[in-house]
């Protein structure tokens, strides 16, 4: 989404892009990609203005004013391709002249000319999918971009005219870093990750991009909303305070603490709105910004980094967004108002909210100032009453809520059946749709405190998952999810589950765990049938079966161990450790004969114990390490460059061990030598413990 200039932009139906003229309250809806939009930018210029949109299979820019011509003149209009089949895009930015526009596709940015279909250069570099980029206003050959790298996430300024990089700055946080803003006014850089932090550098050249600032935005929205419940407690009159700032610092019970991620940061027009006021005319020097997240709305002072404001999402009624996906904001105020265009998280929804400006900051302010003073409650009174004379909450209101501004984006309307000609029985000849016969009429006398329909729709992907599966394991980049269920198959799926990446068939028994190698092209699959099967992520055929003859009980676990050099796997009381060699090559004559071999290596016994209930080993580095734990609620520590049990931890848990995790660290950052010692473990009923090795304890 997007917003600049009195024109909103959004997908709509999810191939079409539908821009939006707030001023003329008329839309106009633009035909030409084939998959779904997934990326929408302004033009930096008013003339001509300039909009572009991206998908997976072509990037388009398309001047506003000559589509308004050709509508009116009866015609389809249309956009410039400028490029074609570079991947997912998840952000697109205009240069400061409109003349080249930066796509974030994967871990790539291609800077694309905006008149025509050319690639001016391809910046190369990060480590995970770009999720933002901008141009430097004054210095244009400068683009600055901010990467997930992996849940490690790291910020790179590049010369785009030579393609070049210039600086790479360190890994600034553990969370994916989600938004980017130049700072024009005091030349810096500021991001935002997602649990909630602010990051500013120096972009003076001198300063070689030095770190300014960190703010926990999270934390800043906390002690706002302390001051404002306990201000409203105090004078009485907590039925003004936010819903969200009536919570104090104790959590209820039952609540869950969620992050608070950045998705938006943008100028704020706040000394706009107070232009005639003594206060504030103090403070022309300083800068403001809005932060959206995905909770609300925040105005962040600059100069003493503290909330001026908090806008949430959940205080009004009339608002079905509870949870924003995306937002987008006008960078300017009219007539101290702001457009804000925000999409829901769990549905296709979009809303456009008006945001009063004024109204906003004074009221939470006067929350604040008028503790204590009795004089100052009729003033505020008149103010708040004065601006929204409609509403009990006073911050934004909704325009045309019901007829323009809550779209459906991803239902397509269906023609209904009516009657031919004259007598009501008398339907169409059946070339609308395909008549179908109800099986079940669902109940739709819903109460208000059972489960809401983003909740239900949510859980509808995941519903395959939750049935009847055994093991679910994300592969090393998290980009795929293999499960293995109790139908005897294992099932391979796109992290975002909205499509399965492959199918395997081939065992008797439910399938007990699955495990990717390090490489990610393999998986190994063990399953209660007292096989082993070895399958490459793009062929549904086993590489590699172990079978029922080299096992006298069910497996129940299997993985790849020491950087793929082994598979790792128990059965009973007892763990082995087998080497093997894949060979792909196919011989159509003897496709029945198995080309890939593997050999017992050793067989290393559980002492005292009936079956092993849980195994673990690191296959990311190499590690000796192999922890098992048994039926006997006891954990075993093996050392393999030994060959032989090392130490014996008796009653971990007050029930068998169902679950051991290792630190596997990380190739993208360092950790402390220490943190290598430390393990978790589990069991039902009896939470979750963390172990070291040096101690046992």
């Amino acid at each position: 989404t997007a917003c600049c200039h009195g024109h909103c932009a959004f997908p709509w139906n999810r191939k079409e892009l539908c821009v939006w003229n707030t001023v003329a309250a008329q839309p106009i809806c633009l035909s030409g990609h084939c998959y779904s939009i997934s990326a929408v930018s302004f033009g930096s210029k008013t003339n001509p203005l300039l909009v572009c949109s991206a998908s997976r299979e072509r990037v388009i820019v398309w001047d506003l004013d000559e589509c308004m011509q050709k509508v009116q003149e009866g015609l389809t209009p249309r956009g410039i391709v400028i490029g074609t089949l570079l991947g997912t895009v998840l952000h697109v930015r205009f240069s400061p002249d409109d003349q080249q526009v930066a796509v974030c596709a994967g871990n790539q940015i291609y800077i694309l000319s905006a008149k025509k279909e050319a690639v001016l250069a391809e910046l190369n570099g990060h480590l995970a999918p770009v999720t933002a980029a901008e141009f430097c206003t004054w210095e244009e050959s400068i683009l600055i971009s901010v990467s997930e790298d992996r849940t490690f996430k790291a910020s790179e300024v590049w010369d785009y005219s030579t393609g070049q990089l210039m600086y790479q700055s360190g890994v600034l946080t553990a969370c994916p870093l989600l938004s980017l803003l130049i700072d024009e006014e005091n030349k810096q850089i500021v991001t935002g990750c997602a649990e909630g932090q602010l990051w500013i550098f120096s972009l003076i050249r001198d300063h070689n991009y030095r770190f300014v600032a960190r703010i926990n935005v999270k934390k800043e929205q906390e002690k706002f909303c302390n001051k404002v419940w306990k201000s409203g407690k105090e004078t009485g009159e907590k039925q003004n305070t936010s819903k969200l700032c009536k919570t104090n610092n104790v959590r209820q019970e039952g609540s869950v603490e969620t992050s608070l991620p950045i998705l938006l940061i943008e100028h704020c027009d706040f000394l706009v709105c107070f232009h005639n006021e003594e206060n504030i005319s103090s403070a022309t020097n300083t800068s403001y910004f809005w932060i959206g997240s995905s909770a609300g709305l925040l105005i962040i002072n600059m100069a003493n980094f503290e909330l001026e404001a908090f806008l949430s999402y959940k205080d009004y009624s009339d608002l079905s967004i509870r949870f924003a996906g995306s937002c987008a904001l006008t960078r300017k105020a009219v007539n101290g108002k702001v457009l804000c265009l925000v999409t829901s998280m769990f549905e296709d929804m979009i809303a456009v909210l008006e945001v009063n400006l004024a109204a906003l900051v004074r009221t939470q302010q006067n929350e604040l100032l008028r503790c204590g003073n009795k004089n100052s409650r009729s003033v505020v009174a008149s103010i708040t009453s004065y601006f929204y004379p409609f509403l009990s909450l006073h911050y934004f209101r909704l325009i045309d809520l019901q007829c323009v501004f809550y779209f459906a984006t991803g239902v397509k309307s269906t023609v209904k059946d009516q009657p031919l000609v004259f007598h009501n029985k008398i339907k169409s000849s059946g070339y609308a749709a395909v008549p179908q016969m109800t099986m079940f009429c669902p109940n739709k006398n819903l109460k208000k405190n059972e489960v809401p329909k983003w909740k239900t729709s949510c859980q509808r992907s995941l519903f395959l998952l939750n049935i009847n599966h055994q093991t679910v394991f994300f592969v090393g980049d998290g980009e795929m999810l293999a499960c293995g269920l109790a139908d005897k198959t294992v099932l391979i799926f796109s992290s975002n589950l909205t499509d399965t990446y492959n199918v395997f068939s081939g065992h008797d028994g439910a399938v007990n765990s699955v495990g990717w190698s390090h490489d990610n092209k393999w998986l190994v699959s063990a399953s209660e049938d007292r096989t082993v099967r070895i399958w490459s992520v793009c062929n549904n055929e086993p590489a590699l079966i172990l079978g029922k003859e080299k096992f006298h009980k069910s497996i129940r676990f299997a993985q790849f161990y020491f950087v793929d050099s082994f598979i790792l796997l128990c059965c009973g009381a007892e763990f082995q450790l087998l080497s093997f060699h894949l060979d792909t090559t196919k011989d159509d004559l003897k496709r029945y004969k198995q080309k890939s071999v593997c050999k017992l290596v050793q067989k290393f016994p559980m002492a005292s114990t009936v079956e092993i209930t849980s195994l673990s080993a690191v296959n990311d580095f190499y590690s000796y390490i192999v922890l098992a734990a048994g039926s006997n609620r006891a954990l075993e520590v093996f050392d393999l460059n030994v060959g032989c049990s090392t130490a014996v931890i008796p009653e971990v848990h007050t029930r068998s061990v169902h679950q051991i995790c290792q630190n596997k660290g990380s190739s993208f950052c360092t950790q402390q030598p220490e943190a290598y010692n430390l393990f978790v473990t589990t069991a039902a009923g009896d939470g979750i413990k963390l172990w070291d090795l040096r101690t046992l304890r």
